[in-house]
This record gives structure tokens, C-alpha cells and sequence, in this order.
């Protein structure tokens, strides 16, 4: 069974770079054919597509974030880490991961609330 846990700051500064971290077990991340995925969803709004990293290593962007978003990995330990900068008040959300080889995703982690607040 593979499990996703998201972890990282619930509560970040105006200006600040947001990180978190998704900790899988139960799979690698370096198995075949899957992305592991940042998803957000805004208070009142939908899901929000980030981007993703793959098996590969390869990293793709939502165009609307690109360049404030970085998605990288660490084999060793398992787990692929988002960084979002300059945050503001609209970067308020329940940021998820999830994972699959394709979508929908087969597995999602339960989320976390990040907070963008002074």
C-alpha cells in the first residue's frame, strides 16, 4: 500500500519561500512510469494542479507558477520536497501529493494547510 504524508510549516510570512516535504513509503519514487505530484486547493476553490516530478527525475510546471515553483527529490530518503517563493495572502491552501502512472491519481496524501499570513 503505498501512503503519502505531506509535512512542512503551516504558517509562512508574506515574501517567504513555502517548503514541503511528501514522504512515501510503500513505493519509490523511482518506480516506473509514476509522477508524484503537487496539488493545491484555495479555501472556497478547486484543485490546482503544481506540477510534477517522474520517475526520471523529470520536472514539469503549471505555466501560472513556473516560475515561482521548484519540485525536487531525494532517493535516499524517499521523499520529493515543493518549494514555492515570494508567497503571498493567495498562496493560502491545502497542498497535497499525489501519485500514480497516470490521472486520476491512485494515491493521495491527506494534505496539509499552509497559512500565508504577517
Amino acid at each position: 500500500q503505498v501512503q503519502l504524508q505531506e509535512s512542512g510549516p503551516g504558517l509562512v510570512k508574506p515574501s517567504q519561500t513555502l517548503s514541503l516535504t511528501c514522504t512515501v513509503s510503500g513505493a519509490s519514487i523511482t518506480t516506473n512510469y509514476y509522477s508524484w505530484n503537487w496539488i493545491r486547493q484555495p479555501p472556497g476553490k478547486g484543485l490546482e494542479w503544481m506540477g510534477d516530478i517522474y520517475y526520471s527525475g523529470s520536472t514539469y510546471y503549471s505555466p501560472s507558477l513556473k516560475s515561482r515553483t521548484s519540485i525536487s527529490r531525494d532517493t535516499a530518503k524517499n521523499h520529493v520536497t515543493l518549494q514555492l517563493s515570494s508567497v503571498t495572502p493567495e498562496d493560502t491552501a491545502v497542498y497535497y501529493c499525489a501519485t500514480g502512472p497516470g490521472s486520476p491519481y491512485d494515491y493521495w496524501g491527506q494534505g496539509i494547510q499552509v497559512t500565508v499570513s504577517s
